[in-house]
């Protein structure tokens, strides 16, 4: 696989970056998790994800991460309080692409949040071609667990109470995209700008408090924060992609 390099003055405003990401999420932390439960702010590494589809790979020496793959899906293989963020360049299209479930052709970087299985989950997307766009999306799909029971159906994209226009990305940019898990609501936030705040339905709440990444055709190299509960442990992998769109 390739590697990608970023000119050492991008390098170093994401170092800079990543290290006042870690003081916000520890300013979170220390306000008190939804849970109750002590967690801890922490870098995630590439032995912490399950990837279910696609590759990620760790960049030698460092925990940072880097996707070339069409089509990734990874979760964080830990419970951790529910907030995630990903620093990321942003490097451009894939070799080749592949289009969604749906025969729709799109680039786009997010997060995945609360998820109960592969039929029923939610995403915040930032869709970066053709239209530049954070989208946050309920896949539900009740009494269907597996891809092959519900394929890409069940998708409805959440209207926001509070919103702002996503910016364009252009090759070699960095941006942050983080998410945070209120006890109703969730709110995403694009370079520590509220970006997107809405609802989450009773039953959605219920779900799994796992969270992971999702990459649609393009190629990024990023680092995970995640606020993950002491004692939470790591459990089995498993090889179910987290969806078909």
């Amino acid at each position: 696989m390739n590697r990608f390099k970023i000119p050492t003055p991008l390098r170093r405003r994401f170092e800079i970056g990543l290290r006042a990401q870690v003081a916000i999420a520890l300013a979170v932390i220390s306000a008190g998790p939804a849970s109750g439960s002590s967690s801890l702010p922490r870098r995630v590494s590439r032995a912490d994800l399950c990837v279910t589809e696609g590759a990620i790979d760790e960049l030698p020496g460092s925990n940072r991460l880097i996707v070339d793959s069409p089509k990734m899906r990874a979760y964080v293989n830990a419970r951790p309080v529910q907030s995630i963020d990903a620093r990321f360049a942003y490097l451009g299209a894939t070799s080749h692409d592949v289009p969604l479930g749906s025969g729709t052709m799109r680039r786009q970087f997010g997060l995945k949040l609360r998820a109960q299985d592969a039929c029923n989950l939610v995403y915040a997307m930032w869709r970066i071609e053709p239209e530049s766009k954070l989208v946050v999306s309920v896949k539900e799909n009740p009494g269907q667990h597996l891809s092959a029971e519900c394929g890409n159906r069940g998708y409805v994209n959440i209207k926001p109470q509070r919103s702002a226009p996503a910016p364009r990305l252009r090759p070699g940019e960095v941006h942050t995209l983080r998410a945070e898990m209120m006890p109703t609501t969730m709110n995403i936030y694009i370079d520590e700008t509220l970006a997107w705040q809405g609802p989450l339905s009773p039953d959605v709440l219920k779900w799994d408090e796992r969270v992971g990444i999702r990459s649609d055709n393009v190629r990024v190299q990023f680092d995970l924060t995640a606020a993950i509960a002491e004692h939470s442990g790591s459990e089995n992998c498993r090889a179910e992609p987290a969806d078909a769109e």
